[in-house]
């Protein structure tokens, strides 16, 4: 268990500028960062500041997010998304998809795979309840009409509220699982017709590693060995009780790697 490479998920510390995120995952001791890119306000002065600071302590940036795809013409922002994580050095992008058509979204991940080739970056699909794609099954199936290094996103809280059990991703190519996010969440969860809770779940009520009743241990049993985990607690009770971007990510790096260490036990 303990030999994951960690990432600090940008959404733990959402009120932070992509500077702070990098400086937090640097200054608490993360091997590993995720930085949230928005087109409108990203520069290639954010983009030299984040680099240096990930590079003077040795630290990967494991993604960047999030490109939501949607009906209709590709949108230029997506590529401008792809661009930003070359410039940082990120090694996968995270897409999710609000367009209702499974072909057309396949479509659009394998030009943005093949836009994100050149850089060696991996554009990971995420399925969850609230999305167009709201299943493992659909999100495979997308992936299979996609491009072969298409990648697929597993997040612990999604994966368990859309009814997926860890035995479904057997014999799946580990090629398709670069990076997993990893969090902990109640055994169960809002009802599926409950679009609002389950977001607010999402975003507020994640839980520390070994917290709460996800099935984690077999869920690692299942990817591929060593796979990088981005740890995707956004917790409302996290942020309140560190309003620090250091302080919280070194409690949530301490947490994680408590959690793991009882996994493994």
């Amino acid at each position: 268990m303990s030999d994951h490479l960690l990432s600090l998920a940008s959404g733990v510390l959402p009120e932070f500028t992509p500077e702070q995120t990098a400086a937090a995952a640097v200054a608490a001791g993360w091997p590993a960062v995720g930085i949230w890119v928005e087109p409108a306000t990203w520069t290639s002065a954010i983009a030299a500041d984040v680099r240096r600071r990930v590079e003077d302590a040795g630290v990967i940036v494991l993604d960047v997010e999030v490109i939501w795809l949607k009906p209709g013409a590709d949108d230029p922002d997506h590529l401008r998304i792809i661009d930003a994580g070359e410039a940082i050095g990120a090694r996968n992008v995270l897409v999710v998809s609000s367009d209702p058509d499974p072909q057309a979204t396949a479509d659009k991940l394998a030009r943005l795979v093949k836009h994100a080739a050149s850089a060696k970056m991996r554009v990971c699909l995420e399925f969850a309840a609230f999305t167009e794609v709201k299943s493992l099954a659909a999100a495979l199936d997308i992936i299979a009409r996609s491009h072969s290094d298409t990648g697929l996103l597993i997040d612990p809280l999604h994966f368990a509220r859309t009814g997926a059990t860890p035995d479904m991703l057997r014999g799946i190519n580990p090629h398709r699982l670069p990076y997993a996010q990893f969090c902990d969440a109640a055994a169960t969860g809002p009802a599926a017709e409950n679009v609002p809770a389950i977001i607010e779940e999402a975003l507020d009520l994640r839980l520390d590693v070994g917290q709460g009743a996800l099935p984690l241990k077999a869920l690692l049993d299942t990817m591929p060995a060593q796979i990088p985990l981005s740890i995707e607690l956004r917790s409302k009770a996290l942020r309140d009780a560190y309003g620090d971007p250091d302080a919280r990510a070194a409690a949530l790096l301490a947490a994680t790697r408590q959690g793991l260490q009882a996994l493994s036990g």
